[in-house]
């Protein structure tokens, strides 16, 4: 896929703009004083409800948390257990800004191989794969006989 040439018009299995006016508010709430590098996620769960979150740096840096793992928490708390879509929306010069392979690990917990997730930057949306793209023979909760 290449970016730029998404539409979201076309990606109408999901709510894709709510999703992305989710992750673009969560990111302004960043706290990122370090990196400056915003980052704002949003997860759809199995209920249909919206669930969003934004990194947060520390100064020691390994305590930082990242936005997807962010909006997993508030979808935890919220009673979610399966996602159905996330949006990952940072700035990076057009760039993509993928969840990172602890974050992919993460959404692997809760998500399903052909879980669809939606890259995109402050104005659109850049690219779009599943779960299984970005993680691909991924170990999860299956492996481990539990249907969670």
């Amino acid at each position: 896929m290449a970016p730029n040439k998404l539409n979201l018009l076309e990606l109408n299995d999901f709510p894709w703009n709510a999703l992305m006016d989710a992750a673009r508010a969560a990111r302004l709430h960043a706290h990122a004083p370090y990196s400056r590098f915003l980052v704002g996620a949003a997860v759809l769960d199995e209920h249909g409800r919206l669930h969003a979150g934004c990194n947060v740096e520390n100064a020691a840096y390994p305590q930082g948390v990242c936005a997807e793992a962010g909006a997993l928490s508030a979808m935890v708390l919220a009673g979610g257990r399966r996602l159905r879509a996330v949006v990952v929306l940072g700035d990076a010069g057009g760039a993509l800004v993928t969840p990172c392979g602890g974050c992919r690990q993460k959404l692997r917990e809760f998500g399903a191989a052909d879980l669809p997730i939606l890259i995109a930057d402050p104005q659109r949306a850049l690219a779009r794969f599943t779960l299984d793209e970005l993680l691909p023979h991924s170990f999860g909760p299956d492996h481990l006989s539990l249907n969670p």
